[in-house]
């Protein structure tokens, strides 16, 4: 059986931006982990994506499979593609290429100009003559990465829908372990992506798939996550990486061991 996967950044212009991607003197170390390397995309760059999807940085899963958004805020943008008929049609890059390192980095760089200018390159290459017709920011920071680039003459023409939506892992980094307060926020998240979803559907005109708009309930179901495709990450990665499983996790007990340390571990429902 034919195996698919991602062929990489061999074409233009995604070669040079590859190759010349900015490092510390544009990402500083003490606010990114600039050690583990840039990862730049999820999806596709041959110019059939419909729906631009933007992140915010790439964590510890992210790290090994060298694509965006494949841990579980992956999985719930998955699904929310999904719900829309996307389930192949698209393209994701975050707002930043390395992962913040520490509470406040991202904020305290959003305005950089050489962090805007690079990411500016990127969402020039998806969306100036090609066939978009939809964007979606995850979080306040993809929010702010989309709406500087709408300033730019290129961003300016742009004419798809736009819809910035609560980053998926918001109910849990916003409750701090408080079964209560995650039901709240999942709540919260949910509804603002129920009325996302009514603006982006009629804007989207080429679904891979047609299907009625089902809308989320007061919290996610199994059936509402997507396991990420094949054909997004590199050739050779095993098929758990792309699972809901939560294989990598950052550990050490100290601050700089934990910043240098991913352990990896093959979920049991996949060894031999």
């Amino acid at each position: 059986m034919a195996l698919a996967f991602d062929p990489g950044y061999g074409k233009e212009p995604f070669r040079t931006l590859c190759q010349g991607y900015p490092g510390a003197d544009v990402y500083p170390a003490a606010d990114f982990r600039v050690e583990w390397g840039p990862v730049f995309h999820r999806g596709r760059l041959d110019g059939s994506a419909r729906v631009l999807v933007i992140g915010q940085d790439p964590g510890q899963h992210e790290a090994i499979a060298r694509r965006i958004l494949v841990g579980e805020a992956g999985q719930r943008a998955q699904g929310l593609l999904a719900k829309l008929g996307i389930e192949s049609s698209y393209v994701m890059i975050n707002a930043f290429l390395y992962s913040v390192y520490g509470q406040g980095g991202g904020n305290r760089h959003k305005n950089d100009p050489a962090i805007v200018q690079y990411r500016n390159q990127w969402l020039d290459a998806l969306l100036v003559k090609r066939r978009v017709e939809a964007v979606i920011a995850l979080g306040s920071l993809a929010d702010g990465a989309f709406k500087q680039w709408r300033q730019t003459v290129s961003g300016q023409k742009f004419k798809g829908a736009y819809q910035a939506l609560i980053h998926p892992t918001y109910p849990e980094s916003s409750s701090r372990g408080d079964a209560g307060k995650r039901a709240v926020a999942m709540q919260k998240m949910l509804t603002g992506w129920n009325a996302g979803l009514q603006a982006l559907s009629p804007a989207i005109k080429h679904p891979d798939v047609q299907r009625p708009l089902a809308p989320y309930g007061t919290a996610l179901k199994d059936t509402d996550l997507a396991v990420i495709p094949a054909a997004d990450l590199p050739a050779g990665l095993p098929e758990w990486m792309r699972s809901l499983a939560t294989w990598a996790e950052r550990e050490g007990k100290t601050a700089p061991l934990k910043r240098a340390t991913i352990v990896v571990t093959v979920p049991k429902a996949f060894r031999p």
